[in-house]
């Protein structure tokens, strides 16, 4: 079984993956300055909780975009399931895929496994929106390369500069509008469930009407991260829902190491 490793700005994944199927997932805050040992009381309890010890896990690949978190995961892997892990986007496993960008090396590991994943499952142009601490926009063509993308500000980043800024703005869920979807708010909670939930899917619905124009071909647009399902309760712009992209993404590239 693989430990498939995800370390984002926000919080850090691991999922128990056998062959492409993912048994379970647990996600605990990010927090470079936690060490292995505090990593291994937390998962060993979770694993147990489903059956599962260190001796099922035979590998480890890890994707960060914190490099300071990276240390801890590695002494993880060593010195509680003997493993020593495979990083992403190092050999031996490299991306394998063309990164159509001026500066390769400036690419979040994130993205690139989940550009690596979209392919494979949807092997045609392709929009990957990511919704985690930035809402990432991803163009992947026909032939699987990176062309380039968006970097936007997410949703709760967004809402959380909103009500630290303006002292008299109460701090709100990240939900859809309740009633009849009207844009024009008369209390200051539903004016700013209007700007920051609407506003978000304008701009979702926006960038990708500019992103198809500028391909100039039929791009698919998949989604990945935990808003992904609010958002397309709202919006057609969503072609397929992958919420374990980077995840499957990981798998992927561990099943090309071995072979």
């Amino acid at each position: 079984m693989l430990l498939a490793i995800d370390a984002g700005n926000t919080n850090v994944v691991f999922a128990l993956v056998e062959g492409r199927e993912i048994k379970a997932r647990w996600r605990i805050a990010t927090d470079p300055r936690r060490t292995g040992d505090e990593y291994a009381v937390w998962l060993h309890n979770l694993m147990a909780l489903e059956g599962k010890g260190p001796a099922d896990i035979e590998a480890v690949i890890i994707a960060t975009v914190v490099p300071r978190a990276l240390h801890n995961l590695e002494v993880l892997s060593t010195k509680y399931f003997d493993c020593d892990p495979l990083i992403a986007g190092h050999d031996p496993v490299s991306w394998g895929i063309q990164l159509d960008i001026p500066e390769p090396g400036s690419l979040g590991a994130d993205r690139a496994v989940n550009a690596i994943a979209a392919h494979a499952l949807y092997p045609e142009d392709l929009i990957v929106i990511d919704f985690g601490t930035a809402t990432t926009f991803d163009v992947i063509d026909y032939s699987g390369a990176y062309k380039g993308g968006i970097i936007a500000p997410g949703i709760n980043l967004s809402l959380d500069a909103l009500v630290n800024a303006a002292a008299k703005l109460p701090r709100i869920a990240i939900e859809a509008p309740e009633g009849n979807m009207s844009v024009i708010g008369t209390t200051t909670e539903s004016q700013m469930h209007i700007g920051v939930f609407w506003g978000y899917v304008a701009m979702i619905e926006g960038l990708v009407e500019r992103t198809r124009a500028e391909i100039g071909r039929p791009a698919k647009v998949v989604s990945t991260g935990g808003l992904a399902t609010l958002f397309d309760e709202h919006t057609r712009v969503f072609d397929a829902i992958e919420p374990d992209l980077t995840i499957q993404g990981l798998a992927m590239l561990y099943e090309r190491s071995k072979s």
